[in-house]
This record gives C-alpha cells, structure tokens and sequence, in this order.
C-alpha cells in the first residue's frame, strides 16, 4: 500500500517544489522528527514522526508546548515523505497548503516503554514518546479526541507535554516569540517568504536510484531560492552536518598476486573519553558480529575476527555482496530493531531461528581490491575507494551500507551517540594505514558499561534461574567478577538453559582464596561460554556492578576474555596524580576523579576524628559510595530522595535538601510529584552518588514508595527510638517483636541499624492500587499501638518527651506519602561516620554493636553480608495484612 497517494493527490509537482515523494532516503540510526512553521489559511505547526517509511503528520493550531497543563489541538493530516523533512520554502498560492515553511525543530524521537508498537499504539489513540531535538526535549503524549470538537470528520489529537525536566510552566507563548527562526537555516518567516538569505542544512540523506555517473548521491533541501551561500549548522542530538569529506577515491595500493584467505583485523583500544582534534575521525559503535568479507573468484565469503567461516550464516550477505567482484571488505553484521538501533539480542535471535534476511552488512573500510594491497594507503583514502566501490557495484536492498564518518568533536559526538542510546562511538586516524592488532590508530569510547565475561555457573532459587556467574581471565586462571541477575526475559532463559546444562561440571572452575563457594543453589559450567554484559562500571574491589545480560558471543573464545580498562584517550595527558592519602579508586580515576565524577576540595574533612575513629574526608564518603553503590541504588532509585548536606563537614551548619535547585548535577534525577510544582531530587544511577558526595551530602533519606510510584507505599519501616536510659538489649526485644507481630499478619520484617542507639524494621510490599498512604499509615500505627498497649512500661507511640523517660519510642509517622527514612548503607552525619547496616536476625542479640558499622569498617563486610538477600523475594500485599488486623 503506498501510504503517499493522498499526499500527491493534492499537489502539483510542476507548480510546487515540495518533494514529490518518489525519492528513497537513507535509513537513519534513530526514528527523525521534523516540525515545520506552516504560515497558510492560518498560522499553525506541522508536527510529523517518522514510521514505517514515511512522515505521520498533525498540524498543531497553537504550535507545541512546553507547559503540561496545555492542551494543544493536533489535527491529524495525510502521511508526508521523508524528503520532506528538508522543505523550507514557500508553496505557491493556489497549491494545496500555500504560504511560508520554515524548519522550526528537528531531530529524533523514540517510543516510551509499552508503546514501542507504534502502529498499534496510533490505531488505539495514545502513543508517548521522548524527542531530542534543537527546542524540544522530552517527554510528549498525543492522544486522540472522541469525537471532533466542532462535529466535523477530522481526526482530532491533543498534543501534551509530561511533567519531567524539560517541562516549563507558564511560558508557552514566549516559547514560541522566542524561537521565530529557522533551526536549518537561521532564517525568519519573511526572510523565506522572499528567497532571501542562506539555504538550510540538510537532515535528510536521499540515495540515488542509479550508479553515481548517472545520479550521484546527496543530501537535499527544497528552498523557493537557489542560494549557495554557505548556511550555518545546527547542533542537534545526533551530529547532523555532512558527513566528512573523503580522500582520493582513485588512490593507488600495492601490486599483489592475489588476496590472501585472511587479514588479522585491526583492533579498537578501549578510552575513557574519545580522542579529538582534526587528525580523528568518528563513527557510530556497531553492536553486532564483526566480519571480514572476501570475494575473489567468483566466491564470497564471511569470517568473523577469529577466522571462522560463518558464510552458511549469513547466506543473503554473501549473495548481495557478489557482485563487488575481488575485494577484501571489514565490517559488522548488525541486525536493527524497529527505531533503526542495533540490537545484539535481535542478531542472536535471527542466528538462532536462521532468519537473517534482514541483517544489514555495514562496512568500514577496505583492505584489497582487484590485485592491491590498499592497506598502506591512510584511512581516508581506503573508505574513499570503499564508497566509490559501492555505488558502483553494490546491490540496491540495503543490506550492505557504507559507515559515514564525522569530524566533529569526539566529545559531542560520543553524547550524542549515547543521548541515543546508542553503545558509542569508535574513533580513528585519517592518516593511519590499516594495522592488524590494537595499534591505537582506532579507539572505542563506550556509553555503558559493556564487557565480556565467562560463564562459570548459575544459580537457582526454588529450581528457577536466578542469576549467572561471571569470572574473567588473568594470569592464565578465572577471576571471579560477580553474579548477572537481570536481562533473562523468559525466551533468553529458555534459550541459555539447555546450554548451561549441556556445559554442567562438578568441579568450580575458579581458583584461589577469593574464589566463591558453591551453595546448594549453585550449578557450575565448564568455563566456555562467553556472554556479553552491560553494567554499570566496577565496585572499588573489582566486582560488577549491576551486571545486565545481552547475550551469548559465539565470536570469542573464553581464553581470551578479560577485565576491559579503558585507558586515558591518545590526545590527553595523564592526570597528575595528588599527593593525598591513596586509595582503592578505579584504576581509569586519578585520586580526586571518582567514577568520572571530580571531586573538589577531596581533603575537606566530614567527620573529624572521634574517639578510636579517624578522620574522614569527601574523598573517603566517595570512595565509601563507590564500593557500596551496588548495594546502595535498589533502595533509593526510582524514589524520591531527601539528602542531608553538611559541606563544611558535621560540626557545621547541616542542610535537609529535597528539592534541586541552582547548581544541582546533572546526574542526579529530578521528579515533579503531584501537589508541589518543585520538582524532587531522585538518585537513579551510582555516579549521581558521587555528585552527592562532592555537595557535601552524607545522608540518604529516600521515600518509601515503590519505585517510580510515589503515591504507592512500597514498604513500611517501624522506627524504634530509645529514651537515653533504655539499655540496646530492649531496643534488640522490641525489633523482635515487630517482627513477630508482622510475621502474624504475612509479612516478613527486616532489621537494619539505624547508625544511632535505634534499630528499623522494614517490611518490603507488593505495590497494590488498593492500599495508598493514609491506609497504610493507619495500619502501622495499629501495630504500634498494640504494642503499646501490651506493654505501655516498655513502649509508646507519642513523641512528647516528657513521657518518654525508660521507653522506646515506636515511631509509625515514616510510613507517610512525604516520610523519608534513612536509608540501608547510608552514612550518617554523627561522630565516628557510622551508617544504616542491615543485621541478620540472628545478629539482633545481645552483643550487637549499631556503632560498629562505619564507612571504615562496612566496605570489607559488604561481601559477606547476606542479611537482606531475600528482601525483594519477600514483598507481600499490604491489602492482606490489614484484613488480617481487622480480623483480630
């Protein structure tokens, strides 16, 4: 079905020079956007999403807002052609839609979680999306309208912005006076209407239909006016310029006899920041398989980087690649998802099922053609003659495609690659000749964490899969790295299991005194499998942090798998090492940079020294959330989170931060919550741990929503607070109690320090839309009150002071929709830097030391501290419990 037969039914394309739509544009990595300023019967904003091949189209009356609280009218219109993104001009009066386009935005946008089925999602009337553009950022709902407003037949949406970072209240018509210009060109609405001025820049790549003599291939933009003044660029999330020039397509190898069956590839040294300057070249990271193709004789074939024979894998490359005659190509096998992402899960999911049709062969560079050895000649001479190859010889379905490259920053580059969500960008020289091995000449700067990793178990818990364990090698023996316990949907587990189990060993493969043991859950593997993982980075002892499952790698054999450490990027000075106190850092930090995050003022003291405690600086409280981070974020991210401040460390003025304000780190989240118009500061990721530290922050206080929910209680925590006369023995009978008293009403209590003379009992709930905060406030304090009641000696429930004298204080105000309460592993601002420690219940005994757990000491227990292993395991409906309370 040609979506575009209304489009050209209402135009004349020998009066209009609006695309006609016959065009066929290159697929981008991510799904484009492009609103234009339409100036016709009457001033409104063509608003158009990219989807399956053309632009859906809404003219928005108003024009977009960033206030949540406005309504925009979105009338749906006829699909447009992709070409049409680059349109800036005037449409002739008489022709449909005549008067001024202006370019207003443009960019990229993606589908939110549940909507990703955009067709579905457009046919129901609610799709919600993110967009990155030059003015618009975030989140977006459109939604459509029962019925027109004015009884017409028109397809009526409401376009509606989401309360997130980008949201402004009260601004929506500066908004618009404010950005009158041309994001392509610069331009205003006059300057257009009268050709005058400089052309846009183009956003959309067309492909020619023939060889290059004939049609060569090139960016487009349709103006009223043929102006060849240069335009000015627009920085956009994804680097939108040109792509960089090329060198000389008719450079010359070597002579040789014949292409050989093999070339060792050349490697990417891993950085911490991509290297720049005018020698450097960017391009787009390829989450795929790495390949080497070779035609010489009539015969195409695929290996991968270790010189296997994967041609019967890839059968539908090989033929589209037989008409490139004697040529030695490199590149990467990618399958693409349905926003034109990579996706290495997809890739191994067609392997599997042996539906590779639509895998895509994207190629970097170009090692031998007809009987040259091109491998001397630099970078960008080699893709100069890969290009030229292409579109001569090359098929016309898209599943071999040359690899642009970019010159712009390496830096701007990598953000915009990872604004995209993309796994980063692969850096080399222009001048570089192509060298088999890691010689430098090519660096890879990731967004995430990615790494490769032996497989040398799993573990179970009831008989089902719970997690793998990891281990890398060094020195010739298996390290253990920790344990992967997210990324298995059901498929991925069904697919993994039988090759554990075909694997299965009795024997652990690691060794060494570090080496874990095995438990009644534990089933190891021979160590042969390799999986690749995201995480988030390594703990200060070298363990994963928050390791997450791609897939299985049938490319690299596990003898050659090790910890990934990018090293300093080739054009920057290492840095100066300071004098201060060492410390277990990452190895990529110097002292004073943590995790990325750079530390000023690292020696200013927190904690002065107490008693047998030493002194602690902001670089300890650092390091401490560094090794902790693991353990830290599942009970904090997703939650608002209050934070204690005390800059000038906890002798001075202390600060009870909850909202962000001026100079807040852009790695620490904020979330607008209902009712307050400020919005909330929100810990979702571990270097937003390190921001705190740097303001001086040693407290958490989260809410105890669920995650992402804050009008849902997610757990309640029971507060035991002792007068100064109650001795710690009764504190350690009252947890128990509580305890008992829960476990009576089918919920499982956890006990943690409080890091003061206190204990907390917590118990974990299944989020339920039944149960909201005042009811689950009124039920905590009925189990206090029963207490109390049972034993008013020993407890009460009210906070005066006065009556307070030989009793523990059982305080269920935390469990209301604004509470906080201190967080697990979370320093406190007292002498000594004790923090929140979660206790065993076989710890909660007489003899338990609350003032043990420091930021010294907690490090080196994390590791063997199993006290709260099954607290997600243990989350029960609240809606139950109260049953069981009003029962008796």
């Amino acid at each position: 079905m040609d979506n575009l037969i209304p489009y050209r039914k209402k135009r004349d394309f020998g009066v209009t020079s609006e695309p006609s739509g016959e065009a066929v544009v290159a697929p981008a990595q991510r799904l484009r956007f492009v609103i234009q300023k339409h100036d016709a019967t009457r001033l409104h904003y063509d608003f158009r999403l990219e989807w399956e091949g053309v632009f859906k189209s809404w003219a928005v009356t108003r024009g977009p807002s960033l206030d949540p609280h406005d309504k925009r009218l979105a009338v749906e219109v006829e699909d447009h052609p992709l070409d049409y993104g680059d349109f800036e001009g005037t449409i002739p009066k008489g022709q449909y839609g005549g008067g001024t386009v202006m370019l207003w935005d443009r960019g990229y946008w993606a589908p939110e979680p549940g909507f990703t089925d955009v067709g579905k999602a457009l046919k129901k009337g609610e799709l919600k999306f993110v967009m990155e553009g030059a003015r618009l950022h975030g989140g977006f709902v459109l939604v459509r309208m029962t019925r027109d407003r004015n009884g017409g037949k028109r397809n009526n949406w409401l376009l509606i912005k989401h309360h997130d970072d980008y949201a402004k209240e009260g601004v929506a018509e500066t908004f618009l006076k404010d950005n009158d210009s041309s994001v392509a060109s610069g331009r205003g609405m006059d300057a257009i209407a009268s050709g005058t001025g400089r052309g846009p820049t183009p956003f959309i790549t067309v492909q020619p239909k023939a060889k290059p003599e004939r049609a060569p291939a090139k960016r487009v933009w349709n103006s009223n006016k043929d102006d060849k003044s240069k335009s000015k660029e627009v920085e956009l999330a994804e680097p939108t310029a040109n792509p960089a020039p090329l060198g000389d397509p008719k450079a010359h190898g070597t002579k040789v006899a014949s292409i050989p069956p093999f070339v060792e590839p050349e490697l990417c040294k891993i950085v911490d920041r991509p290297p720049n300057g005018a020698v450097w070249a960017h391009e787009i990271k390829f989450d795929g398989y790495r390949m080497q193709l070779r035609g010489s004789g009539g015969k195409t074939t695929l290996k991968s980087r270790r010189a296997l024979d994967w041609t019967a894998r890839f059968p539908e490359i090989a033929e589209s690649a037989r008409g490139l005659g004697e040529v030695m190509i490199d590149g990467e096998i990618v399958a693409l998802d349905a926003h034109g992402s990579p996706d290495f899960a997809g890739l191994q999911a067609a392997l599997s099922d042996e539906k590779t049709h639509s895998l895509v062969f994207f190629v970097f560079d170009l090692l031998f053609e007809g009987k040259e050895d091109l491998r001397a000649l630099p970078l960008k001479d080699r893709k100069s003659r890969l290009k030229a190859l292409l579109n001569e010889k090359a098929s016309d379905n898209g599943r071999i495609r040359f690899v642009d490259h970019f010159e712009t920053g390496g830096e701007a580059m990598l953000k915009s690659a990872c604004s995209l969500d993309l796994e980063g960008i692969v850096s080399k020289r222009l001048d570089a000749p192509y060298r088999s091995g890691r010689s430098g000449a090519w660096t890879k700067a990731k967004c995430r964490g990615g790494q490769e990793v032996v497989i040398a178990g799993w573990t179970e818990t009831n008989g089902a899969f719970r997690s793998l364990i990891a281990g890398v090698q060094r020195n010739g023996k298996l390290v253990h790295m920790g344990r992967i316990g997210t990324g298995f949907g059901r498929g991925k587990v069904e697919q993994l299991l039988p090759k554990l189990r075909a694997q299965a060993s009795d024997a652990s493969p690691f060794t060494g005194k570090d080496a874990p043991k095995k438990h009644p859950d534990t089933h190891w593997v021979k160590p042969v499998l390799v999986a690749e993982i995201e995480s988030a980075g390594w703990t200060g002892s070298g363990s994963l942090r928050q390791a997450s499952f791609k897939a299985l790698r049938e490319d690299k054999p596990a003898a050659e798998v090790v910890r990934e450490t990018p090293a300093p990027t080739p054009d920057k000075k290492p840095a100066t090492k300071s004098k201060a106190v060492k410390s277990p850092a990452s190895a990529k930090d110097s002292p004073d940079t943590i995790m990325g995050v750079r530390l000023s003022h690292p020696d200013k003291l927190l904690w002065p020294a107490s008693g047998d405690e030493s002194e602690h600086s902001k670089r300890d409280l650092a390091l401490y959330f560094e090794a902790m981070a693991d353990a830290i974020m599942p009970h904090i991210a997703g939650r608002p989170c209050s934070i204690i401040r005390t800059p000038d460390g906890i002798g001075g003025q202390s600060f009870f931060q909850r909202h962000a304000g001026a100079g807040t780190s852009s790695l620490i989240e904020t979330v607008k919550v209902a009712g307050d118009h400020k919005p909330y500061l929100q810990i979702d990721r571990p270097e937003a741990l390190i921001a705190i530290a740097q303001s001086g922050g040693v407290e958490l206080h989260p809410w105890n929503c669920a995650p992402g929910r804050p009008e849902i209680p997610g757990r309640l925590v029971f507060d035991l607070d002792p007068a100064p006369d109650v001795p710690f023995e009764a504190v350690i009978a009252g947890a128990k109690e509580v305890r008992e008293r829960l476990a009576a009403l089918g919920l499982t209590g956890f006990c943690k320090t409080t890091g003061g003379k206190g204990l907390h009992v917590v118990t974990p709930l299944k989020p339920s839309d039944a149960v909201d905060w005042p009811a689950a406030k009124t039920f905590a304090k009925a189990v206090c009150d029963a207490m109390a009641a049972d034993a008013p000696g020993r407890y009460l429930t009210t906070m005066a002071k006065a009556k307070r004298t030989g009793r523990i204080f059982l305080d269920y105000l935390r469990n209301d929709r604004l509470s906080t309460a201190v967080a697990p592993f979370s320093p406190r601002a007292r002498p000594g830097a004790p923090v929140s420690w979660p206790v065993t219940w076989a710890q909660v005994k007489k003899g338990l030391d609350p003032m043990a757990f420091t930021i010294s000491t907690t490090p080196k227990l994390i590791a063997k501290n199993k006290a709260w292993e099954d607290y997600g395991e243990a989350a029960a409906p609240l809606k139950s419990a109260i049953r069981k309370l009003a029962k008796g």
